[in-house]
C-alpha cells in the first residue's frame, strides 16, 4: 500500500486549482509561501484580503501591470541571531545567525466593471486589504451608435 507520492510538487497545483475563480483567475505565481486570498463582492466594489502574518505595508507592493491587471508582490527578508551582542558585531563572530527570506507574487485578472483609477489598500494586523470600487450602473451603460452605410 502505498501513502506517500514520490513527487510532492501535486500539492500546490492542487491548491492553485480549488482557488481559482472565473472571476479572479489566477494568472502565475511565484512563491515560496503562499498566502490565503479572499474575494469578497459586494454592491458597489470587490475586497481583495490576502492573509500574510508578521507583514507590514512596507513588505507589500500593489500595482497595475501593462494590461490593467492587480499584482500584489511581498517581499521580506528577516535576519535573526542566537546572541543579540553576537550579531550587532561588524567582525563575522557570529555564534549562530539564521536568514528568514519570503517572497509572494500574484497576478489577479481583473473584470471589467472596475473603476481602475479608484483602486485602494490598507495593511492591518497582517492582512493586506485592496479595495475595487465597481463603475457606477450609468457609467457602464453603453451608447448605441448608427453607423453609416457608404
Amino acid at each position: 500500500m502505498y501513502l506517500t507520492r514520490k513527487n510532492q510538487n501535486w500539492l500546490p497545483e492542487v491548491f492553485n486549482t480549488l482557488f481559482d475563480t472565473d472571476l479572479f483567475p489566477k494568472m502565475n505565481m511565484t512563491t515560496t509561501t503562499s498566502p490565503a486570498i479572499n474575494v469578497i463582492e459586494k454592491d458597489n466594489e470587490y475586497d481583495v484580503e490576502l492573509a500574510a502574518p508578521g507583514m507590514t505595508r512596507d513588505d507589500f507592493k500593489v500595482t497595475l501591470d501593462e494590461e490593467q491587471n492587480l499584482v500584489v508582490d511581498l517581499e521580506k527578508k528577516v535576519e535573526t541571531g542566537a546572541d543579540d551582542d553576537a550579531t550587532k558585531t561588524e567582525t563575522g563572530r557570529y555564534l549562530r545567525r539564521e536568514f528568514s527570506y519570503t517572497k509572494f507574487h500574484q497576478t489577479l485578472l481583473l473584470p471589467d466593471d472596475v473603476d481602475r483609477e479608484k483602486i485602494s489598500a490598507t495593511c492591518e494586523h497582517g492582512v493586506l486589504k485592496v479595495i475595487l470600487p465597481k463603475f457606477a450602473q450609468q457609467e457602464m451603460k453603453k451608447e448605441a451608435k448608427v453607423i453609416e452605410i457608404k
